[in-house]
């Protein structure tokens, strides 16, 4: 068992925790990035097909409305392009008929990272030194100490993988994830508790697919990619293809909750039926299908998280308070953004609040 002083624990390595250590390098401060998975990006998950990135997580950013992700885009040059919508979209009733109808335009306009929201992360963390991030490290327990704080990595019935010393915790994992799994030493107040369990986990009780094809044959009819279905499985669908070029893709949201996906574990025939009947045959044969179901995600999803949220929730920070314990445990985290929560504007405004505490 290794132990190890820092100045500062970064708990989860996603997007959060990425821009934490990217604001506190800039710094020259000493820290850590604590992650559980084998690699960064939390819920941020793009696997690549033909060059393209595709997103099982997060898609979408505003420029217009969330001035640092967008700032940061152009800080590193990476490419954007606005989310298709030209043309006219699909309806899919309960009873199976599909009937065409106008297309919901996003205000303002939403925007996709042509090597998707992967190459964001990636960009942070070529700032950081790949020693600072540790993956496969999953936090059991956080322990107040008479100087700092211990945080152990491992699983609380075996003996500790790993004990690092530090000033200060930047806790940027989901807070209902954290109330379930950390054993926090003294016990955190119960009211602060009790709203870490109530704050829904954004994308947690949903799952996502990707179809990727070698034309865009839904736009030579007219047809923008953007459908929602009432029947599903999948209950909305967009175009998702690459900019201006292939390969093209129509992505969405499963409709049923997580207990009937538990239910049948394989969708992908469902799905891919559902698509050529909204867009005609050619859908049913992507060259890929990618497919994440978001409530299987041991370190995403809680047994409270199954149920998916129908209305985005008002976050903010837990019982109103962005940190505990004479400040040396800080809330980071998209769910805990005063704005913009659940969005990834929202992780890098929590991240930055942490961060400049420091």
């Amino acid at each position: 068992m290794r132990s190890e002083t820092v100045e500062t624990v970064i708990v989860g390595g996603g997007l959060s925790g990425i821009y934490a250590a990217h604001l506190l390098a800039l710094k020259h401060r000493d820290f850590v990035v604590l992650e559980a998975r084998e690699d960064i990006g939390g819920r941020i998950v793009c696997p690549e097909h033909r060059g393209y990135f595709t997103d099982l997580g997060p898609s979408w950013y505003w420029p217009e409305t969330q001035p640092t992700i967008d700032g940061l885009v152009r800080e590193y040059g990476l490419r954007a392009y606005p989310q298709f919508e030209s043309g006219r979209g699909r309806f899919q009733r309960s009873d199976g008929l599909v009937m065409t109808v106008c297309s919901f335009a996003t205000e303002p306009q939403s925007w996709r990272l042509a090597g998707g929201m992967r190459s964001l992360v990636d960009a942070l963390a070529a700032t950081i030194a790949p020693a600072r991030i540790r993956g496969r490290c999953p936090v059991c327990r956080i322990e107040r100490q008479t100087s700092g704080l211990q945080v152990v990595v491992g699983q609380l019935e075996k003996p500790p993988e790993a004990i690092f010393l530090a000033d200060h915790v930047i806790l940027t994992s989901p807070p209902r994830l954290a109330a379930s799994t950390i054993l926090f030493e003294p016990d955190l107040p119960d009211t602060l508790i009790q709203a870490m369990l109530r704050t829904g986990t954004w994308m947690a009780g949903h799952a996502k697919f990707f179809a990727l094809y070698e034309e865009p044959f839904w736009r030579s009819h007219g047809l923008s990619g953007q459908a929602f279905s009432e029947r599903g499985p999948a209950g909305e669908i967009h175009d998702g293809s690459n900019h201006r070029c292939g390969p093209y893709g129509l992505t969405g949201f499963l409709g049923v909750p997580a207990a009937y996906r538990r239910r049948h574990s394989d969708l992908s025939e469902a799905l891919l039926a559902q698509l050529a009947a909204i867009f005609g045959q050619p859908a049913a044969h992507p060259e890929v299908f990618f497919y994440r179901d978001w409530a299987r995600e041991r370190y995403t999803a809680t047994q409270y998280d199954q149920p998916p949220m129908l209305t985005h929730p008002a976050y903010g920070p837990p019982d109103g308070q962005t940190a505990v314990w004479d400040d040396t445990l800080r809330f980071a985290g998209t769910e805990t953004a005063e704005r913009h929560g659940g969005y990834l504007e929202g992780a890098l405004v929590a991240a930055e609040r942490a961060a400049t505490m420091s």
